[in-house]
């Protein structure tokens, strides 16, 4: 009986661990607020949403994946255009779009614009590892379970690499799923940016001269399908 006790407790303690690491984990990744709701018009993977139809995403807090003792949140970057990135480093497309990225950061240091990763269903280490080969330029928020992604209704959850640039009230202005060029990139969040002073919207579709209607959208179109 004795034995059998020790094995119930030792048991015991090793389910309390584990569900407190899965608990620790699970703080490190929050939202909150927002109103955004995603649509894809014509199963576009390139498109704009009007400033009157824009929606609030929730205030985004994690940890940064090269410091766990830094948190980082959306609501840290105040009237910015924001860029989010989100990533893994197990995905090919992720690091074929790296350079495209760091280029488009470096471009918009003047223009008012944050670029952020959320980095998503891989290991810190692993993370690290990339941002650290690929010479990543901006920071990014380690989000192993897609808390993030997911508290977006709607949103798909299997195509990574994928881009949001949030306008300066961090309202969704456009998202390109899938990987995306420095040339096309620039376009956005230039547009984007601009808004303040020429009350413009940035351009859409996958050619930089096409014009679209609400919301405006490309030729090229991605799955929907949520994991």
């Amino acid at each position: 009986m004795n034995l059998r006790r020790r094995l119930s407790a030792a048991c015991s303690v090793t389910l309390l661990l584990v569900v407190a690491g899965c608990s620790s984990n699970a703080r490190s990744t929050g939202v909150e607020g927002g109103s955004f709701v995603f649509v894809s018009p014509g199963a576009a993977n390139d498109f704009s949403y009007p400033e009157a139809d824009r929606q609030t995403i929730g205030n985004f807090t994690g940890t940064s994946v090269i410091d766990e003792s830094v948190t980082i949140a959306l609501s840290d970057y105040p009237n910015t255009v924001l860029v989010l990135n989100y990533w893994g480093s197990w995905c090919g497309p992720c690091r074929d779009e790296a350079d495209d990225l760091n280029v488009v950061n470096e471009l918009s240091g003047q223009r008012g614009v944050q670029f952020l990763g959320i980095n998503v269903k891989d290991t810190r280490q692993s993370a690290a590892d990339f941002i650290a080969g690929k010479e990543v330029t901006f920071p990014s928020i380690y989000d192993p379970a897609m808390r993030t992604l997911l508290s977006m209704q709607g949103y798909p959850t299997t195509g990574i690499p994928s881009t949001i640039v949030l306008d300066r009230q961090h309202r969704v202005a456009h998202i390109v799923l899938g990987k995306v060029t420095a040339q096309r990139l620039d376009e956005i969040v230039a547009g984007v940016a601009a808004e303040g002073a020429t009350g413009t919207s940035p351009s859409t579709g996958s050619d930089p001269s096409s014009a679209g209607t609400s919301p405006s959208a490309g030729s090229s179109t991605a799955s929907t399908s949520t994991s």
